[in-house]
């Protein structure tokens, strides 16, 4: 945190919103790996089909997915603020639904409460654009990193939760939902110490600029192959981490062992968030994203070796790294290719096509993990070979957005 204090230092309103978000991230955050460990493993309790048994987990992405176009267009309009506290009010019903679910044995409910969690996700996601709203162009890329890194903790805390919780009583899973409940409550009382700019802070300067509709956005390559790295990294990332709880505990291992190897994943997701900024400072976002795609192809080869334990923690710790690489990239070239007046435009269609791509990566997960091999080891080879189309996909609009690199829109 030192190092962020030195850099912001002629910068306070960005230093101070960098300290409440990464402390959000640390807490409200935790919820997000304990839904995403307990979610797959308590649908595949409920369900009657384990093909479904990650359809809770596809749920909260669903959500996030519906939830990103209006919540920015509401940010847009009243400010970030309203957004993130709707986020966490969202956290906690989606937790209490969800809990209500389990002590009924109601799969149905469990999906209407992932649902409602989505909320949550979807306004954590914009968490990495509120404090690039105060950012000077040149600060950006490193408050955004350090936000980001603010998941560490709750990538160390989280699983650890989980562990302590997920037996704690007589309903299986019901003591991590109930911790999810008190974490939203808790949170969202941070948010009031944002300092944020105003919603128009020159109203003659935003009636003159052109806002663009969401049809002009996907008309645009350069934001439409941002977008796609974007989503190939958070995609690849969601459709492997989706299967590991169902793929550890399946190949022998306990629900602690799938808990630490989710920990390291969310770990290694963050951790390289304290230099990640510098790092696309010094080289271009477009080199730190090709980095981020070549660490997600290793972790798929490491995952496809074998089952055995270290291979797990291997393939989700390179996935973990690839995944910020691409997406912190994919994040700061997508934030500097906008004007003000068209941010909650294009930011909620950029998160509305990702966490809808990431839907589709999680539906996916579940069919191929449990219903594509007569074993959880062919389930999970299969997963890690459903890598390769996508990172082929991403390559081609990385290559596209290098050869074609020009100057941005101010943002």
């Amino acid at each position: 945190m030192s190092s962020a204090n030195s850099f912001f230092k002629n910068d306070p309103r960005t230093r101070r919103n960098v300290i409440v978000l990464i402390i959000a991230q640390a807490t409200l955050g935790c919820q997000m790996p304990m839904m995403f460990v307990v979610g797959g493993l308590a649908g595949n309790m409920l369900s009657t089909n384990p093909c479904l048994a990650t359809l809770p987990i596809s749920l909260i992405v669903f959500g996030s997915m519906m939830t990103a176009p209006w919540l920015s267009a509401l940010m847009q309009r009243r400010g970030r603020r309203i957004g993130l506290i709707i986020g966490a009010c969202g956290g906690a019903l989606g937790a209490s639904i969800a809990a209500i679910g389990l002590l009924n044995a109601s799969f149905g409910l469990l999906l209407v409460g992932s649902f409602f969690s989505g909320i949550y996700m979807s306004a954590q996601g914009f968490y990495r654009f509120t404090v690039a709203d105060s950012a000077s162009d040149e600060s950006r890329p490193k408050a955004i990193s350090y936000v980001m890194a603010g998941g560490l903790l709750s990538a160390i805390f989280g699983p650890q939760l989980n562990n302590l919780l997920q037996g704690a009583t007589s309903t299986q899973f019901l003591g991590s939902y109930l911790a999810i409940i008190v974490l939203n409550v808790i949170g969202l009382f941070l948010f009031f110490a944002l300092d944020l700019p105003k919603t128009i802070a020159d109203k003659a300067k935003v009636t003159t600029e052109k806002v663009r509709s969401r049809l002009e956005i996907l008309k645009t390559p350069r934001i439409v192959a941002i977008m796609i790295c974007g989503l190939v990294s958070y995609c690849l990332m969601n459709l492997v981490m989706t299967s590991t709880p169902l793929a550890v505990v399946g190949c022998g291992f306990t629900q602690t062992q799938a808990n630490n190897v989710v920990s390291t994943h969310v770990l290694a997701m963050f951790i390289p968030s304290f230099f990640t900024g510098h790092l696309i400072v010094r080289f271009g976002a477009e080199k730190i994203i090709a980095t981020g795609l070549l660490i997600l192809a290793f972790s798929g080869i490491t995952a496809f070796l074998g089952v055995d334990l270290m291979n797990f923690y291997f393939a989700l710790a390179l996935l973990g790294i690839g995944w910020n690489f691409g997406f912190i990239g994919a994040t700061t070239l997508i934030s500097s290719s906008h004007n003000k007046s068209e941010r909650g435009v294009v930011q909620g269609t950029n998160d509305f096509i990702i966490f809808g791509s990431v839907t589709l990566a999680s539906l996916t997960s579940g069919g191929l993990m449990n219903c594509s091999g007569g074993s959880p080891q062919e389930g999970w080879s299969t997963v890690s070979l459903a890598m390769i189309p996508m990172l082929i996909l991403a390559g081609i609009a990385l290559t596209w957005l290098i050869m074609n690199k020009r100057n941005s829109v101010p943002a």
